[in-house]
């Protein structure tokens, strides 16, 4: 009898425990159910329109590129409203999904605003790096393909960003510049205006004539292609050296012409000179040796 009570009371133990496993787990169902119903339901229309909102986002910001391109507005201009109406507008498309699933985006935003105290005591050049973006942005001292040098370093600009403005070199090496640098600093912009300058220096010796070597210079310029009678050329004797006369030459060509110009100014002068038998000296060292 001790054996059967124990064996029924066992049977009852299991049996109320599987009842509440049951029960428990129906209840699961039903609430996931629930969810499902309302809130799941509600999840998942907000993504759908917030997906869709991102493609029509992205439609608005490459018509913009575009309409800006065609009508030739500045690249500068172009690609920083382009980024802007792209992530901008994405980011107002995110809090407004997050509100309609029902997030306190006001908390959120207070989170933010005290993580960006805290991370602006921390990285106070970074800021100013976004204020010299600020700056370059209202002042324009360059714009997106003019070659600059500043910072020690020369290149192409490809893009300014909020923080860095990425050079790249004329060896195909991207440099990035911080702005806060930029906008404080001194930079040459070598495309702003549409002339440029050539400069040379050629050397001859004493006995040369220099008024004949500057006439071979002069027909030298007057026969490269892309140089430029107006403005005038100069050509001067400039110095009297050790042991030369050198002659300076100035030349102007349009900006996009100026390597060209250098470089066949100074294979033409060498070949003219040998034709005219203008000597173009090197230095010598004389020893003599005295006997005692």
């Amino acid at each position: 009898m001790l054996f059967k009570g124990l064996f029924l009371a066992d049977a009852v133990v299991d049996g109320a425990e599987a009842t509440n496993e049951v029960f428990s787990f129906t209840e699961l169902i039903q609430e996931v159910a629930a969810w499902l119903s309302t809130e799941g339901l509600k999840l998942v229309f907000g993504l759908i329109v917030l997906f869709i909102v991102c493609k029509i986002i992205n439609g608005i910001a490459k018509r913009f590129k575009k309409r800006m391109e065609k009508k030739g507005r500045d690249k500068t201009i172009t690609v920083l409203g382009y980024k802007a109406i792209r992530y901008g507008l994405k980011a107002l498309a995110v809090l407004c999904f997050l509100g309609f699933v029902g997030i306190d985006t006001a908390g959120i935003g207070s989170v933010i605003g005290s993580l960006g105290v805290g991370v602006g005591l921390a990285v106070n050049g970074t800021l100013s790096n976004l204020a010299g973006g600020i700056v370059i942005l209202i002042m324009r001292p360059f714009g997106i393909g003019d070659y600059i040098e500043a910072q020690g370093e020369g290149g192409t600009v490809e893009e300014i960003g909020i923080f860095y403005t990425e050079l790249v070199t004329p060896d195909n090496k991207v440099v990035y510049i911080p702005n806060g640098s930029l906008s404080n600093g001194s930079m040459v912009n070598y495309s702003k205006k549409d002339l440029r300058r050539v400069d040379f220096t050629f050397s001859i010796s004493y006995e040369e004539d220099f008024e004949r070597a500057k006439q071979v210079i002069y027909s030298v310029i007057e026969n490269t292609q892309n140089a430029l009678l107006d403005p005038q050329p100069f050509v001067r004797v400039v110095s009297h050296g050790e042991s030369t006369i050198d002659i300076s030459a100035k030349v102007w060509t349009k900006n996009e012409h100026y390597w060209d110009v250098y470089f066949d100014m100074m294979e033409a002068i060498k070949k003219n000179f040998d034709s005219a038998n203008i000597e173009i000296p090197y230095k010598q060292l004389d020893v003599h040796i005295k006997n005692k």
